[in-house]
């Protein structure tokens, strides 16, 4: 559960050539019975999972993570034809748009899918499969609030009234997936015309912008181990059950918890790569990426849900996770329209 950063396009062309020759060769050299999954550095698989793929498929598993998922997703999109690897795991709905746009992948239409929910699916061609989503949310510290006898927010209007100036770190949208998220979470809820008003309202109360998560929930946030000032933080659905599964001894009520009414819904998704060098491999990994088997390995190893309905959740995820049951969403064609004009338009109002 770590911050990804995004990437603008802005001056892309400038380094696009240079950037292409570097990285042309850097799928060199694979062997044929070896699969290349390319993804971002926040990936994470247990040994077990990756010792299962190898024993089942009969090929050897190499990952390639590139940078953050702006920084992988423009690589890949530089190699677009004659990739890297076979197989890109993490763009997600937010940056969909742009990776289709961009021919970076393959169709191929997965007999997995029949375990995946139709609300999770967000290319009728195929060319993107869903592997697993994550609700981008407000947490709060429990204990912050109950010793101040001062009730918790339970939406995102309450971030505007006085008793909470002052007490909010939010994440830069221009440098922060998490804080892209909790953007766009406040354009889906408030819409066009509201979401500018929102954002002057809670740079009145004092909001703490920094640049990623790291910083914000592990430095500025009271509720996590950093112990900063601020009791409310924007993070994860996912973030109260890591709270107790690396506190020692396990608490019985996890200290933080989450403001349903704030989460906005990311969906991240693989695709086989268009040139790919091992496809049929690449079909087979994307398979295997929605087994159980993977599956139920991805909460406490990324952090994120399944997609999958038939894996099960470990008992942490159960007690602590939130499930909001209406999260904010908005189509990726219309964050792709919209996502520069209204960062921008965020970085005017709120950094100026």
């Amino acid at each position: 559960m770590t911050d990804i950063a995004t990437t603008s396009c802005k001056g892309l062309c400038a380094v696009a050539s240079v950037l292409a020759l570097a990285l042309a060769g850097c799928g060199g050299g694979q062997s044929p019975n070896e699969v290349v999954l390319v993804t971002h550095d926040s990936f994470v698989v247990s040994d077990d999972v990756t010792a299962a793929f190898e024993r089942e498929s009969g090929l050897e598993l190499r990952i390639l993570q590139t940078g953050d998922a702006g920084e992988a997703l423009t690589k890949a999109l530089l190699t677009a034809g004659n990739p890297q690897g076979d197989v890109f795991f993490g763009v997600d709905d937010n940056l969909l748009s742009r990776a289709l746009a961009g021919d970076l992948f393959e169709p191929y239409e997965s007999p997995a899918l029949e375990h995946v929910e139709e609300r999770y699916i967000l290319d009728s061609e195929h060319r993107v499969t869903p592997i697993d989503h994550g609700e981008v949310c407000l947490n709060y510290d429990r204990a912050w609030f109950a010793e101040r006898g001062i009730a918790p927010p339970r939406s995102l209007a309450d971030l505007v009234r006085p008793e909470y100036k002052g007490l909010l770190v939010v994440e830069n949208p221009a440098t922060s997936t998490p804080g892209l998220a909790y953007m766009l979470a406040t354009v889906a809820h408030f819409g066009e015309g509201g979401w500018p008003k929102y954002w002057r309202a809670l740079r009145e109360n004092n909001v703490l912008v920094v640049d990623g998560w790291e910083d914000a929930y592990t430095v500025r946030f009271s509720g996590s181990a950093g112990r900063g000032p601020r009791p409310i933080v924007v993070s994860y659905a996912s973030s109260p059950p890591a709270e107790v599964i690396f506190q020692t001894p396990r608490p019985q009520e996890a200290p933080t918890a989450v403001v349903d009414d704030s989460c906005f819904r990311q969906i991240e998704l693989a695709g086989v790569l268009r040139g790919a060098r091992n496809e049929s491999g690449a079909r087979e990994l994307v398979d295997f990426m929605l087994s159980t088997r993977f599956q139920e390995d991805i909460p406490l190893s990324m952090f994120v849900f399944p997609v999958n309905r038939e894996a099960k959740l470990p008992p942490e995820f159960v007690e602590f996770a939130a499930r909001p049951e209406r999260p904010l969403e908005l189509s990726p064609e219309e964050i792709e329209a919209n996502r520069e004009r209204w960062v921008d338009e965020w970085t005017r109002i709120v950094v100026r």
